[in-house]
């Protein structure tokens, strides 16, 4: 890795920055602070076999107190702020420089189940080579409900994808064989995830963990091109094979300990229809119609009539441009083939040029459907670096942004891509290398790197609790963004990011308790928290 110098960053400095926080104590970071490294881009919070830093803080407890917790370009880390409301006349007297941030509760919009990321093959494979110590902090940084950023949610390929060592499906031989005769077993890389899966459960103490499985391609002899990747079709002979396929998975996935919340049709159909000009990696390409025709008449039954129907089904797993149409031409090659879809999965990669009203369409026409964003990295693009820029404040803005988007408009919930990678971007056998929040030293494996889009995430995740119902919220500039929330317990949570290059002053106004004045440091983004 790049030469670099590293120091332990607690949160007292965090008084420099914010200004006039009425009736406050500042608090040191709960749990165990940052180790800052700095690299060029920026920096990073270091992980290794002995240290690993968490996330802990207490629960307001009265009305109207608060915890606020903040993130910064300039090195904050997860810094904590307490203190309480006021109502007093003098202190709410409005600023003409203040931003302010108006919450009306009685407006309240969709509920969101949570937030995860993707175990797949790189990542399994990035993870076994650690020391198990280091491993297991990682674990406890993403799942932990009480020292980490909560995760709920994991993303697992059934199968192979592109973040695997090698293209792989379950009954590769022998060809031909609509009987699956030879699928009775989890492969051996499947089992090595179990086991680690397993694991984490066990060391994050989390059981509330939601699995969703999602298809890259099915044995190359199920296609019309006999291939791993290209344009492709499911052949039609093989309708009702690759729906026992995916029931085949999930009931020896079940039988080895691992139950499933979920799968998608599969993994970005356009792939293998449009896609294939510069995507190099396993795919199935599908039409909405043949989609909807297999869901219709293959999939949807198979699955409710199986051992596991409670398993839910997602449509689609491709970009926001798919949406609402996908599910309508779905419906018209088959009737209420959408009535088989628990929810509707969309990826992030096209957002910049797909509003995000036909996010807000899709949920108007389908209103009992759930929307998740299923996967979103960086590094994807044509002008981007493909491969991770550590300690980038560029990068975990965008999150921030698009997450909020996301939430403002009708997002149930928010699962990025691999939970680590290495410093390559993969391991990738398409070398379709990418960005990742957490970054494992493979070389000297003794080290992993928590990137500031992981802090960016956790400022939602630990938060924006399961069940937690977004309310109306308005900020009076554009330089901040702002979403807000009630959670079950009935705290509020706002997450707020201030996209200016200078610190701004703002003022956050409830009127069950009053208000509350921050002075926001450039680039930074922030959660607070109250009863």
């Amino acid at each position: 890795m790049h030469s670099a110098t590293m120091r332990y960053r607690r949160s007292p400095a965090f008084a420099l920055v914010l200004l006039e926080l009425f009736r406050i104590t500042i608090v040191s970071a709960g749990g165990l602070p940052c180790a800052l490294r700095q690299y060029a881009s920026g920096s990073v919070c270091v992980c290794n076999v002995t240290y690993c830093d968490t996330l802990e803080f207490t629960e307001p407890s009265e009305l109207g107190s608060f915890v606020l917790v903040s993130s910064s370009s300039a090195g904050l880390r997860f810094a904590q702020t307490e203190g309480n409301f006021t109502r007093s006349v003098k202190q709410r007297q409005l600023r003409e420089a203040d931003v302010t941030i108006t919450l009306d509760p009685l407006k309240r919009f969709q509920t969101v189940e949570g937030f995860g990321g993707a175990f797949t093959g790189a990542v399994s494979h990035n993870l076994e080579r650690l020391d198990v110590t280091l491993r297991e902090s990682l674990y406890k940084a993403y799942y932990s409900k009480t020292q980490g950023i909560g995760y709920r949610f994991m993303r697992v390929p059934i199968g192979g994808c592109d973040f695997d060592l090698e293209p792989w499906a379950y009954n590769e031989l022998p060809i031909n064989d609509a009987y699956l005769s030879n699928f009775t077993l989890l492969d051996e890389r499947d089992l090595v995830k179990v086991s680690q899966i397993k694991r984490l459960t066990e060391v994050t103490g989390n059981d509330d963990i939601r699995l969703i499985g999602a298809a890259w391609s099915p044995p190359p002899w199920m296609k019309s091109n006999n291939a791993w990747t290209g344009a492709s079709r499911l052949k039609p002979e093989y309708y009702q094979t690759w729906a026992d396929y995916h029931v085949r998975y999930l009931e020896l996935m079940r039988a080895a300990g691992l139950n499933f919340w979920a799968i998608s049709t599969g993994n970005e159909p356009l792939n293998g229809v449009i896609g294939f000009l510069f995507i190099h990696f396993m795919s199935l390409g599908w039409t909405a119609p043949d989609q909807g025709r297999w869901v219709g008449q293959h999939l949807g039954p198979t699955l409710k009539n199986s051992p596991v129907s409670d398993v839910k089904l997602f449509g689609c797993d491709d970009q926001r441009y798919t949406f609402p149409w996908w599910f309508t031409l779905m419906d018209q090659a088959h009737p209420n083939a959408t009535s088989y879809l628990d929810g509707l999965a969309v990826h992030w990669y096209w957002d910049g040029v797909a509003p995000a009203a036909l996010l807000d369409q899709t949920a108007t026409r389908y209103p009992d459907k759930l929307i998740f964003n299923t996967e979103a990295s960086l590094g994807d693009k044509p002008l981007q670096q493909h491969r991770p820029i550590l300690g980038s404040w560029e990068r975990a803005e965008s999150y921030v942004l698009y997450v909020m988007q996301d939430l403002q408009h009708s997002v149930h919930g928010w699962i990025d891509w691999n939970l680590l990678l290495d410093e390559r971007g993969g391991p990738n056998y398409a070398n379709n290398f990418v960005e990742s929040a957490v970054v494992v030293n493979g070389t000297s494996q003794a080290e992993a790197y928590k990137q500031p889009i992981f802090y960016g995430l956790g400022h939602f995740s630990r938060f924006i609790l399961p069940g937690s119902v977004r309310l109306d919220v308005r900020a009076s500039s554009s330089d901040v963004a702002v979403v807000a929330f009630e959670r079950t317990d009935k705290r509020t949570v706002l997450v707020f990011y201030n996209k200016a290059n200078w610190k701004l002053t703002v003022r956050i106004e409830d009127k069950r308790y009053g208000s509350v004045r921050v002075r926001l440091p450039a680039k930074s983004v922030h959660t607070l928290l109250y009863l």
